[in-house]
């Protein structure tokens, strides 16, 4: 994809622009000292699946007290494309799971009943869906996609609640800002944090947003890799585990962590996991592999409350030809005997996706000067070090 319009203006106050997926220079979670199973690939990131390719448009505008339609504002989009520039045209083998289903992911009965995904997996905020399914819709038509430019069109569009920190009801994602997800996206290196659609979220009681982390099997498991990306925006603050250290526990006498919200017993927030594999599965195989996202999402600390949206899609980019309308498709298949490996990997890749969302993150204020602070690096390495779970040679 050509890269779009690049950083208009960087500043707490006003900035109004779009940030290309690529130049990710943050720390993040492996850098700390955190340890983690798993080989991951080049880049960590969704992108080492050969094919995939990551946009975002960021929307920061504002400051102070909340009016509606005015701002502040603090949301955004993000696109995964499955196959680059021939998402449009060539489907893939996918599958969904929702382990709570408070939340919204539009085109999952399509997917459901048919086993494929057409086009883009779209995320963003819980009100701006609307707008970014039907611009989706015409972005598609304009591509020249068959089915888009014919006679039907059901994007993929998950969303997370950012209204904590962003004018969620002054609809500030235009279809403008879809397309400059769906342009600018990008393989390679791809940013994390508050970026794209997780740029206002809030995952554990701490700024969340947008993360990513992938695996790389053995070849005695067939090379195949794995890859994730979250929008995070889930979980109370005393839930939160790091390499099985209850970090959330750790911090809650912190002064400065005590004034955050979500500081609650019940959780209120969301997730959306986005998988890709370049294994060669079958759509029930790829519907396994969502459900152990779920695993992945409890390794941080998660027990998917009543109030949180925790919605996975998992896709393979292997199987160029599904898209066949004639004769007889000659389609491989992992066998169920040789998945095991990819389990392992899924889950390892969404725990890492997770607290590279975290790590990458920032303090953000947004509407009414509500601040929710990131988390405090060197505290994190103190309290790993505590129980005997930082991996010192990261220093």
């Amino acid at each position: 994809m050509k890269i779009a319009a690049s950083v208009v203006a960087i500043s707490v106050l006003i900035y109004f622009g779009v940030q290309p997926a690529k130049c990710q220079d943050k720390v993040r979670a492996r850098d700390l000292g955190i340890p983690f199973e798993g080989i991951p690939g080049k880049f960590n990131a969704i992108t080492d699946v050969r094919g995939v390719e990551v946009g975002y448009s960021t929307i920061v505008a504002g400051a102070g007290p909340l009016t509606a339609g005015k701002g502040p504002v603090r949301t955004g989009v993000t696109a995964i494309l499955p196959r680059g520039d021939d998402s449009i045209h060539t489907p893939t083998f996918a599958a969904w799971h929702s382990q709570n289903g408070f939340g919204e992911m539009t085109g999952t009965t399509s997917i459901e009943e048919r086993g494929l995904l057409r086009g883009p997996v779209m995320i963003t905020n819980t009100h701006s869906v609307g707008t970014v399914h039907e611009a989706v819709i015409a972005w598609r038509a304009k591509q020249g996609d068959p089915d888009a430019g014919g006679w039907w069109s059901l994007p993929v569009v998950a969303e997370t609640y950012d209204g904590i920190l962003n004018d969620v009801n002054g609809f500030h994602v235009r279809p403008k800002h879809v397309v400059e997800a769906l342009e600018s996206s990008a393989t390679g290196k791809i940013q994390e944090g508050n970026i794209g659609g997780g740029t206002g979220m809030v995952c554990y009681g701490l700024k969340g947003g947008t993360g990513t982390a992938s695996r790389v099997l053995d070849e005695q498991h067939g090379g195949f890799t794995v890859g994730v990306l979250v929008q995070a925006n889930h979980g109370t603050h005393r839930q939160l585990l790091v390499a099985g250290v209850p970090v959330g526990n750790e911090l809650a006498d912190d002064p400065e962590l005590s004034k955050l919200l979500w500081k609650t017993e019940n959780e209120q927030g969301s997730i959306i996991i986005v998988i890709a594999t370049d294994a060669p599965l079958l759509p029930h195989q790829l519907k396994r592999i969502a459900r152990r996202a779920t695993m992945g999402l409890a390794r941080t600390g998660s027990t998917s409350g009543n109030g949180s949206g925790d919605i996975f899609i998992a896709f393979s980019t292997a199987n160029p030809n599904v898209r066949q309308d004639d004769g007889i498709a000659d389609i491989r298949m992992l066998p169920n005997e040789r998945i095991d490996p990819l389990f392992d990997a899924t889950v390892h890749a969404t725990e890492e996706a997770i607290l590279n969302a975290l790590v990458a993150a920032e303090t953000m204020t947004g509407i009414d000067g509500t601040r929710v602070n990131s988390l405090p690096h060197d505290e994190l390495r103190k309290i790993l070090r505590k129980y005997n779970r930082l991996l010192e040679s990261r220093e």
